[in-house]
């Protein structure tokens, strides 16, 4: 079997880096909103929850989007798959020394920004720039 390496794109110039940026502007914006109107602990709350939702989308993108072309289709399904499962082990763990670690804490500011953070997802399709060919 003969060994591929993979067409790696830089960080930045993946079709799913928007979605990210985004993502990391949303959390800072909700993270400030939360310490200007309900205090420090709300803030940084807030900032804790929506790294919960960053980081592990980060990973995912880094380990999703190593491969490209059709030769690689093996490759990519796998490196999706062991993204996929990295990143639901990042979150629980993140979670886990979040609630463990971090005192005083706010739940409602942590899941709050958690979700907000995670909605970004879903306008994906708006923030990517990427044409479709047809043959």
């Amino acid at each position: 079997m003969e060994t591929r390496t993979p067409n790696r794109l830089p960080f930045h110039r993946l079709a799913v880096f928007p979605v990210l940026l985004a993502q990391f502007v949303i959390l800072l914006l909700a993270a400030l909103g939360l310490w200007q109107w309900h205090g420090v602990v709300a803030g940084y709350s807030g900032l804790c929850g929506g790294l919960i939702a960053l980081l592990p989308n980060v990973y995912f993108a880094h380990r999703a989007f190593r491969f490209t072309g059709a030769r690689a289709a093996q490759a990519i399904v796998r490196s999706f798959y062991a993204g996929e499962a990295g990143k639901l082990i990042l979150t629980a763990v993140l979670f886990a020394l979040t609630f463990a670690g971090v005192k005083p804490l706010a739940p409602l500011a942590v899941f709050g920004v958690f979700v907000l953070t995670q909605l970004v997802s879903w306008f994906a399709p708006l923030l990517m720039r990427t044409t479709l060919s047809r043959p």
